[in-house]
């Protein structure tokens, strides 16, 4: 049996909600094992109260960074700086960026570079260069509502229905595009070959449309045959074919 992944997951305190984190260590413990826990920002900052409650529960280790000068943020060097001593110490196998700035855009190509891929979140006013840059990225605000239902619930309350699904030209260009591109000489797609294609090319992630997986968001599209072989392999083909 292969060994875990090793996932080091580095917090913005400054640019991201406390109310979140637990639904990204139960999203990232899908990848792996988070081994690194770094929440970097000014302790002394009243506004990071809500933080401090979730360190020790979720056994997060609190980076001091403090405010050498009046509006420079220098949590992100700090942040850079961790980093690239993780990157560069090879204990590590991915990353994870808990932030809604763009600033980090820069040191997420550089991570892809080096071949780790690089897990985003953060809030929806996250601008879209960094969303774009990671794989895969989601929206804390949609992890907040998962937290709040019960594990055995395939869609969250705010999952998007069929006509909302389809709706979005971007998805559904990218759902036909990833089974045509992996399917067999019979015109079907493994789910998992499917999977892997749109997390290789996109920051495409289920849970933003609700779905805790992109198997059952795939149903919800009704836009492709599915068929089970062997028990339990999904099978996907164009519904127009």
């Amino acid at each position: 049996m292969s060994e875990p992944r090793r996932i080091a997951l580095l917090i913005d305190c400054d640019n991201v909600s406390h109310n979140s984190i637990e639904g990204v260590l139960e999203e990232l413990a899908k990848y792996g094992m988070v081994n690194v826990r770094h929440a970097h920002g000014d302790w002394n900052n009243p506004s990071l109260s809500g933080w401090i409650d979730r360190l020790h529960p979720n056994a997060i280790r609190p980076m001091q960074q403090f405010a050498y000068t009046k509006g420079k943020n220098a949590t992100d060097s700090a942040m850079i700086i961790d980093a690239m001593d993780l990157l560069y110490s090879k204990n590590v196998d991915a990353f994870a960026l808990m932030t809604s700035d763009s600033d980090f855009t820069p040191l997420v190509l550089r991570i892809l570079e080096s071949g780790l891929p690089v897990f985003g979140f953060g809030e929806k006013k996250t601008p879209k260069p960094f969303v774009d840059a990671c794989s895969p990225f989601i929206y804390t605000e949609n992890l907040i509502e998962e937290t709040e239902l019960k594990p055995n619930i395939a869609e969250s309350k705010n999952s998007k229905d069929r006509n909302e699904l389809r709706a979005d030209t971007t998805l559904v260009k990218l759902l036909r595009t990833a089974a045509e591109q992996t399917s067999e000489d019979d015109g079907w797609a493994h789910m998992g070959r499917v999977g892997h294609y749109i997390s290789n090319n996109s920051s495409f992630s289920a849970v933003n449309y609700g779905y805790k997986k992109i198997s059952d968001l795939i149903r919800a599209t009704e836009l492709f045959k599915i068929e089970m072989r062997n028990g339990s392999a999904m099978y996907i083909k164009d519904s127009r074919k």
